[in-house]
């Protein structure tokens, strides 16, 4: 075991510039099939994490801008719900072979604006051109239900529609996928769609999916993109009249805000909500240690650990607990850290100072609360080295926390017993993991998680668009991927047809 603090040298950083081509429709906005500026006074300069390029000016929205989306995609929809599953469908398999001509540009666009190491871009445009396909078939999918009724001559329909428009809040982290993953679904059942994407990727988050749709054959009007200042469209997303549902991922204190605007706002409205985490990876006594080293490495460092699925809690069986902890430490200290764009790179830049500021705090308070580092460094500029932390009392502020940084806290367990207790000590609940060599015991560790999903002998972090997704407690409300999203992203209408002439009483 580790007795004395690790820390990595800070390696050179010297970037090339990028010599790629920008988009000069990239200007701010995407209403009515139609790239524009804003109508705001205000500009964001979008900018590289890691070397601090400006990428585009955008200029950005304003109310305004804001009604005629989504008066845009209202007007749209109508015509698109009538539409059939072939003519939709078509349209996702066209951005399929958009996926493909395009891979380099857009794993460069992920790169250069999210600061994912290749590794997770790449990642992340797999993921793209899988919800794609899948999408293409969800209208082959939707049915409706003829029910039993016990009034004579009568016959009871339900009839699955679509909702409307879905408004769409993403995030920053997996901006191209986790935009898409409500984008997708959405317009292949039929709804339009308008999208905010973050302000750090609004080109990855919303607008190169746009251009990406429209050179599908998407019609103008079903899917437009505002990019603008939460102080100025924020709120005004969410009260619009016009959406039916709000989609949205991210922190759970903005998520609790936006459910509070959805239903105590002038007009009551669905909510979709995929909120932080706290995902507790737990090694029971009799784990493979080999498989669960590398999960935990793999869980914890990937894409920095800006993901909300990242192992945050690493909870390891004191029988096994030191040799675990050496052999992660020494995993851990070998990765490569710097350039995203080094296809060896395995930790990139975090996506802003003010993030990276914030992990620097928490680190701060962690040693001054006496928590013990074994591994560590300081960030050169917003590149930040892996930082592990060991014998972590799991009801610390620190072990509560959602990191979303390189950090790895190893806490210690007294047996099985005590971890499923430590696991389950959290406000949230999204993803989990355990590692065992007995599968039964496994599965029913698992199924005492209180998490939305639960992986034996795996990482953490996995997402498939035919499979559910979705948390527990803080963790969010509601289910992305296969028939669940389905229920999302749509509504039942009852209709029944009295064939006879009814008997009433009076």
């Amino acid at each position: 075991m580790m007795t004395v603090l690790e820390t990595l040298p800070n390696s050179s950083i010297t970037p090339e510039p990028w010599h790629g081509a920008l988009n000069d429709n990239f200007s701010g906005q995407y209403i009515q099939g139609r790239f524009r500026a804003g109508r705001s006074a205000h500009r964001w300069e979008n900018r590289d994490p890691f070397t601090g390029e400006l990428l585009a000016t955008l200029q950005l929205a304003d109310v305004s801008d804001l009604d005629e989306a989504y008066e845009a995609a209202a007007q749209a929809q109508t015509a698109w719900a009538k539409t059939g599953p072939t003519e939709r469908g078509a349209v996702f398999l066209a951005a399929v072979r958009i996926l493909d001509a395009r891979r380099e540009e857009i794993v460069r666009w992920l790169v250069k604006e999210s600061g994912s190491t290749r590794t997770k871009a790449m990642a992340e445009w797999s993921f793209v051109r899988g919800g794609m396909l899948w999408a293409s078939t969800l209208a082959y999918r939707t049915a409706g239900r003829i029910l039993p009724i016990d009034i004579p001559g009568k016959e009871s329909r339900v009839y699955r529609r679509p909702l409307g428009v879905v408004g769409v809040i993403s995030p920053w982290n997996f901006p191209m996928y986790l935009s898409n993953r409500s984008i997708a679904p959405a317009l292949a059942l039929g709804n339009a769609v308008v999208v905010k994407p973050a302000d750090d990727t609004p080109i990855t988050g919303g607008l190169l999916l746009a251009q990406i749709y429209e050179e599908a054959g998407l019609p103008a009007g079903l899917l437009n993109v505002v990019v603008g200042e939460v102080a100025e469209i924020g709120d005004a997303f969410t009260l619009h009249a016009i959406p039916k549902l709000i989609s949205f991922t991210g922190s759970t204190r903005v998520g609790k805000h936006i459910g509070e605007l959805a239903m105590t706002g002038p007009a009551l409205k669905r909510v979709a909500l995929e909120l932080g985490g706290n995902s507790p990876l737990v090694v029971l006594d009799d784990a493979d240690l080999d498989r669960a080293v590398d999960a935990a490495v793999f869980g914890r460092f990937f894409h920095q650990g800006q993901i909300c699925m990242s192992a945050n809690r690493i909870i390891v069986d004191t029988a096994v607990y030191d040799e675990f902890v050496e052999r992660f430490v020494a995993r851990a200290r070998k990765l490569k850290v710097g350039d995203p764009d080094d296809a060896e790179t395995a930790i990139g830049p975090i996506i802003n100072r003010r993030q990276l500021d914030a992990i620097l705090k928490r680190l701060e308070d962690a040693k001054r609360a006496g928590i013990k580092q074994v591994l560590g460094g300081d960030p050169v500029g917003q590149v930040m080295p892996p930082q592990v932390f060991v014998g972590v009392p799991n009801d610390s502020e620190f072990a509560q926390a959602e990191q979303f940084g390189p950090v790895a806290m190893i806490i210690r367990a007294d047996g099985e017993d005590d971890a499923l207790r430590l696991a389950n000590q959290t406000q949230y609940g999204l993803s989990s993991a355990v590692f065992t060599k007995d599968e039964a015991r496994g599965v029913r560790f698992a199924l005492r998680v209180e998490a939305g999903m639960t992986h034996v002998n795996d990482c953490t972090i996995a997402d498939d668009p035919n499979n559910m997704f979705g948390g527990e407690k803080n963790s969010g409300l509601g289910r992305f991927g296969g028939d669940w999203v389905i229920s999302e992203f749509t509504t039942d209408h009852w209709v029944t047809i009295q064939n006879t002439p009814a008997r009433y009483p009076f």
